[in-house]
């Protein structure tokens, strides 16, 4: 393989104080060359001025709110890269993230696109949680069927389509789902490449029971949706 052009994006939503350590590890990567869309998802904090900060090393985007599904589809809509890369404003790609990535889909091609495994870690301020954690599973190293941990080649969302923009929660496990249905190839990596942040503003933190509730409708729609497809 050649040296691809990667598209990462990044949706915001009032995350000053993290947003600048995110790009800053994607501009960390091994890999070259690199588009990075940042899309301000309608901030009220100094997130714009962050995103200033970094000049041309990073494409700028601002949209009305809508939620995390539509900033990823704005990036989307932008991207030039032959792959496909996300992540969140809050977590930290390892430095060979994509480049590891690549390697496996330039081993593979008859993938479509891979993940990898996450870490989490506990911000200062959450080091009480941390300590109760110590030894559970959600301190230890995670399948990471997420967005920030996927790779995607640009083809494999001309096939399954965007981010559904009505869920606000569960659009990475939609979209993981219709690509299954699709028949999309994908491999999950052994190797941690993402650090996921745990603070107190965490999205799954802060809207728990409406993202167990659209999980829980999703996968029921996709049982439903496999019942309505023939058997040969």
């Amino acid at each position: 393989m050649s040296s691809p052009l990667v598209s990462c994006i990044v949706p915001v939503f009032n995350c000053e104080a993290y947003l600048a350590q995110s790009i800053e590890s994607i501009l960390a990567q091994a890999h070259r060359p690199l588009e990075i869309i940042v899309v301000d998802d309608g901030s009220t904090d100094g997130t714009p001025a962050v995103i200033r900060r970094f000049g041309d090393r990073v494409r700028g985007l601002r949209q009305a709110n809508a939620g995390p599904a539509v900033a990823r589809n704005t990036g989307l809509g932008v991207a030039r890269g032959d792959f496909i890369a996300f992540n969140d404003s809050d977590d930290l790609w390892t430095p060979e993230k994509l480049a590891v990535q690549l390697a496996l889909l330039d081993a593979k091609p008859e993938l479509d696109f891979c993940v990898a495994h996450v870490q989490n870690f506990w911000v200062e301020e959450m080091q009480d949680e941390a300590d109760r954690y110590r030894g559970h599973r959600r301190s230890e190293p995670i399948a990471g069927w997420v967005s920030p941990t996927l790779l995607a080649r640009r083809a494999a969302f001309d096939r399954v389509g965007p981010m559904n923009a009505e869920l606000g929660h569960g659009d990475s496990a939609d979209w993981f789902l219709r690509a299954r249905e699709a028949g999309l190839r994908g491999e999950l990596l052994p190797d941690v490449l993402l650090r996921r942040r745990i603070h107190a503003n965490n999205r799954s933190r802060k809207a728990a029971p409406q993202s167990r509730d659209e999980f829980l409708a999703l996968l029921k729609r996709n049982k439903d949706r496999r019942k309505e497809v023939p058997s040969s």
